[in-house]
């Protein structure tokens, strides 16, 4: 299944905000910032990419569930295939 670029623009602007705080991130332990700085940007940055993950796997779900409504999808993605994809984010 391939996702329309306009449905995963949100998320893709997620990762691009994730990517600066990620970079700030680095700067930091360059510079030799406090621990507890680092870590709690650190941990923003983890959440604002697992966010753009399930932003992802929620359009894609409901891309693929709209298309039928049935067990299966038009792309043969089948239920179990899709709570597994959802799950390797947790």
């Amino acid at each position: 299944m391939k996702l329309d670029p306009k449905s995963t623009k949100n998320a893709a602007t997620r990762l691009k905000r994730a990517r600066g705080q990620l970079e700030a991130v680095i700067r930091m332990l360059d510079e030799g910032a406090d621990c507890e700085q680092v870590v709690t940007q650190l941990s923003a940055v983890s959440k604002a990419i697992d966010r753009a993950g399930y932003t992802l796997i929620a359009t894609g779900m409901q891309q693929c569930m709209g298309a039928t409504g049935a067990e299966k999808t038009r792309d043969d993605m089948n239920i179990e295939r899709l709570e597994k994809l959802f799950l390797s984010l947790a």
